[in-house]
């Protein structure tokens, strides 16, 4: 049972924390996108190939995945008020890294460090949440939350195209990362100032060698596929892949050791053995597997194909980000009523946009932007209809005592699969352009993530059909 080992949290300045642990959330979920924008230039200044595009961008998920329970606890040990200036710090510092790089294999560096203290930033901001807001002020609180959540994707579509599109002081991309300094520089001394100190938990431990193992071993998974090209798919590329896999079922037996040792593993071992909420896991992992590896690859479409500029190709993404959080408003009230048919519904939105997108591009030999930001708003307010509502849906059939644990593990699959979806689509992406055009690429990108939202929704219907 956890002790409280510090003194009640003082709420007279809870707002002006919510501001300031927001404000970080927002940061990090403008990251995620303002990346995206600017990942052609990156890719044409630093002479890097597909591949290293594409860890730029994996690596990031791959460190935030294997890191953030490990976050959490630490948070619970040291306090969130001190994990989380740490982390803001580092996530800051590691921005002017990624900023400053010279190379493709050091800005990868970078971004790999840069996901990590994410790791440490991230949880520290629902744990302040729930600290301060235990009353009648909670909901209020947490859909400012969740609205500043929604935004930060239509923030950084449009911040990174003003961004590179201006080139402010000859910077060029490096101002999406270099615009991290001074604002996590102004979180950092507010937080310093107003942010209270928090109970710390007696009992709380770290699974360093747990973390340590499951990222060498999604490394060994995802590497593959983001360097087999480049590598002619060798017999070492499917060699290092079977080593993942191994590493991955080793880390397994780890858990269950620590588990036997009275340790506290990164997963808890009875959730595998829940089959209502792994059928969820599944639905979340092939959701958001077509995730950023669809604005990754209109990206790429966009201004490598149809040479829309950095600018308007942000702005074609933001109609789309604006009616995403539209639709996660309505979905959350209609999911009340009509439960998860609603996600259901949301994933054949998604497929009908992905279907007036191929019609676009069939017909229209290049699709202007008055063309292609009505059609992504389709697939755009259909996601919102699935993400909104997706969590607790998942986790509603979760034991009280294993809440915590559960919704780690809903984050920890949700950024694995963006890393996965990434690399595998954008392997194949990148192998069709470079072989025949980036038109069929593109296709066949589109091809693959509609499969796997249709899986997400199979998943989703045999748990409803199970739960009915």
């Amino acid at each position: 049972m956890h002790q409280i080992v510090s003194n009640p949290v003082d709420t007279s300045r809870r707002w002006w924390v919510l501001a300031t642990v927001v404000a970080a959330q927002f940061m990090f979920g403008v990251d995620a996108f303002i990346v995206n924008v600017a990942i052609p230039t990156i890719a044409a200044e630093l002479h890097a190939s597909a591949a290293q595009i594409e860890a730029v961008i994996a690596v990031y998920l791959i460190a935030y995945a294997t890191l953030v329970v490990t976050g959490g606890r630490l948070g619970d040990i040291y306090g969130a008020r001190n994990v989380f200036i740490s982390g803001v710090a580092g996530f800051t510092i590691t921005s002017l890294w990624c900023a400053l790089a010279q190379s493709g294999p050091e800005l990868i560096a970078a971004r790999l460090a840069q996901g990590a203290t994410a790791a440490l930033m991230v949880p520290q901001v629902l744990a302040t949440l729930h600290l301060l807001f235990a009353d009648a002020s909670r909901a209020r609180a947490f859909g400012i939350y969740g609205i500043m959540l929604g935004l930060a994707g239509a923030a950084g579509f449009l911040l990174g195209g003003i961004l590179v599109t201006l080139d402010l002081a000859g910077l060029g991309w490096r101002a999406v990362f270099f615009v991290n300094v001074p604002v996590g520089a102004a979180i950092i001394a507010a937080a310093w100032k107003i942010m209270p100190g928090f109970q710390r938990r007696a009992g709380t431990r770290l699974d360093i060698p747990g973390a340590i193992v499951l990222f060498l071993g999604l490394l060994c998974l995802i590497g593959p596929l983001l360097f087999g090209h480049d590598l002619h798919w060798s017999p070492a590329v499917w060699l290092v892949m079977a080593v993942g896999v191994a590493i991955v079922a080793a880390f397994l037996r780890l858990e269950r050791a620590v588990a036997r040792r009275g340790g506290m593993p990164l997963i808890d071992l009875a959730l595998l053995s829940d089959k209502a909420f792994m059928r969820g896991l599944a639905a979340v992992f092939f959701f958001f597997f077509a995730n950023l590896s669809f604005y990754l690859v209109m990206t790429i479409y966009m201004q490598n194909r149809l040479q829309i500029p950095p600018l308007q190709a942000g702005l074609v993404f933001l109609p789309l980000a604006l009616t995403f959080v539209i639709a996660s408003r309505h979905s959350g009230m209609r999911a009340k009523y009509r439960g998860t048919l609603v996600l259901i519904e949301g994933c054949a939105v998604q497929i009908a946009g992905l279907a007036a997108l191929v019609m676009a591009i069939e017909w229209i030999d290049t699709p202007s932007v008055m063309v292609l930001a009505p059609v992504l708003t389709i697939f755009g307010y259909g996601q919102g209809l699935v993400m909104a509502p997706l969590s607790s849906a998942v986790l509603s059939t979760v034991k009280p005592v294993s809440a915590g644990a559960a919704s780690g593990t809903y984050g920890t699959t949700a950024q694995i699969a963006n890393a996965a979806g990434v690399a595998a689509i954008g392997a194949v992406f990148f192998a069709i352009e470079s072989n025949q055009s980036s038109r069929l690429a593109l296709l066949a990108a589109l091809a693959l993530l509609t499969l796997s939202i249709v899986a997400c929704a199979a998943f989703l219907t045999w748990t409803r059909r199970v739960t009915r």
